[in-house]
């Protein structure tokens, strides 16, 4: 389906954009990231409003996000543009929930994946953040005191999204089975 397709030329642009950021090409790191973000609002929208949705679209989307975030921001943090306790905190945010779903699965007590509102701000002040730092690469402005403000959302909702999202794991790995 169309959705898919899109979502997946959204994973291929992954690589592109990081060789933009390590080779200092911001512009094109910039372009390509704006492409990206257009390009999950155009599948998102076409899977909805034309009932396109799959399971595997399900899965690739949220995979799509994740590894064009996670990406940008060790990008930009190896290259510098970043403070690396930043890239951290959001790379170990991931790293936390994926795991604890993993363990969950292999424990035999999978927990259903819904996203919360305070990840979806998370997530939209991650891309603000990353959007304005190759702005201010690219077309070589002082992005002060935007950068400073969205790095301050970014941990604040870093940090509350993964303590949610710890919480609801741990109750409910802590749920007692009914015995049969």
């Amino acid at each position: 389906m169309l959705p898919n397709i899109i979502t997946l030329g959204r994973i291929l642009l992954v690589p592109v954009i990081v060789w933009a950021i390590a080779s200092n090409q911001m512009t094109i790191a910039f372009g390509l990231f704006v492409t990206a973000g257009v390009s999950d609002a155009v599948d998102g929208f076409l899977a909805k409003r034309f009932n396109m949705t799959s399971e595997i679209g399900a899965l690739l989307d949220p995979l799509a996000d994740k590894a064009l975030l996670v990406s940008i921001y060790v990008a930009l943090g190896v290259w510098g543009a970043i403070p690396r306790w930043i890239v951290i905190l959001v790379v170990s945010r991931d790293i936390m929930i994926v795991g604890a779903v993993i363990v969950s699965w292999l424990l035999g007590k999978p927990v259903e994946m819904k996203p919360l509102m305070v990840s979806k701000l998370n997530t939209v002040a991650q891309v603000a953040f990353a959007a304005l730092v190759l702005a201010a690469l690219g077309f070589d402005f002082n992005p002060s005191p935007f950068d400073i403000i969205l790095m301050a959302l970014v941990t604040i909702l870093t940090l509350l999204s993964v303590s949610f999202y710890l919480v609801d794991w741990v109750r409910h790995m802590s749920e007692i089975e009914p015995s049969r």
